[in-house]
């Protein structure tokens, strides 16, 4: 397997291929559609997508249209957090946010044109497969995971659950809803489509299963602290917005030192799922144990 800086590459060197090229009278929507994919980012899910392929004995040139689908939907779900009806943020990754670049309708319409042309890269990814009924099943399975965990019972469902927290009184069991599907079900996609593109077998479907729930509800928590806690200047963007808006989030709930006593246990559980892999599973082991310590 590649290390994670050259999944990283792969995607970055990909990134825009799949954007349509559009005419005159809608070019700007290409413009802010590449505008916000290329502010950069650490591109997680789709090095995630990739490294369960292979590790599974799969082909890097099937997974990597799924793999830059997912980074399309992470994108648009970023541009449409940003707006003013939702979080308000001037700044992402040091740079603009796409309604302060393009206005609040082209952002949007961005953020709508990267879900639309994901949805059309992973429709289209099956049929390439029509003649081999057995691939093409697998195919149909990750795009099937894909759309699921970003649409209405997946993220967007965390989305608005987090909308609503800020309106109700927070429980531990809304915090944790808000962590398994606004954040955890975009973690959770690659690594299962990664592996039907491949064929896994359901035991390791299983184990990484565990893994992906645990890393992406890490990864919720440790933005959580890092919103209290962290750099303003390496978060690129406006940190203690949690607090103003009122987020139900786990450090609100149970405090900054749970969240931390969480986070590591949550790491620790991701680790464990993968022991019966041994040493084959060590980026996925690695990959957590950076997550647990990042600092953006």
């Amino acid at each position: 397997m590649r290390n994670f800086d050259e999944y990283k590459e792969i995607v970055n060197a990909n990134l825009t291929e799949l954007i349509p090229e559009l005419p005159e009278h809608s070019a700007v929507l290409g413009e802010a559609m590449k505008y916000s994919l290329e502010v950069g980012g650490k591109r997680l899910r789709p090095a995630l997508l990739l490294a369960s392929c292979e590790f599974a004995g799969g082909d890097l040139d099937e997974a990597l249209p799924y793999a830059l689908a997912l980074e399309y939907i992470h994108t648009y779900s970023l541009i449409h957090d940003d707006l003013p009806a939702m979080d308000n943020d001037d700044l992402r990754r040091g740079k603009p946010t796409n309604h302060k670049v393009y206005g609040d309708a082209i952002a949007v319409l961005a953020g709508d044109g990267l879900l639309s042309t994901a949805a059309e890269i992973v429709c289209k990814g099956p049929l390439v497969y029509i003649n081999d009924p057995a691939k093409m099943a697998n195919h149909l399975k990750a795009s099937a995971e894909i759309m699921q965990r970003a649409g209405a019972t997946g993220m967007v469902a965390g989305q608005t659950a987090d909308i609503r927290g800020e309106s109700i009184e927070p429980t531990a069991e809304l915090v944790r809803y808000i962590e398994e599907h606004k954040t955890a079900d975009l973690i959770t996609a690659p690594v299962r489509a990664g592996l039907f593109i491949a064929g896994a077998s359901e035991e390791t479907l299983s184990a990484f299963t565990t893994y992906a729930k645990a890393i992406g509800i890490a990864f919720q928590i440790l933005d959580d602290i890092l919103d209290v806690e962290g750099d303003q200047e390496l978060m690129g963007k406006t940190l203690g917005k949690d607090a103003e808006q009122g987020k139900c989030s786990y450090v609100y709930v149970h405090g900054i030192d749970a969240a931390k006593e969480e986070l590591h246990r949550l790491t620790q559980e991701a680790k464990d799922s993968l022991a019966p892999f041994g040493d084959e599973a060590s980026f996925f082991v690695e990959l957590a144990d950076s997550l647990e310590t990042r600092n953006n």
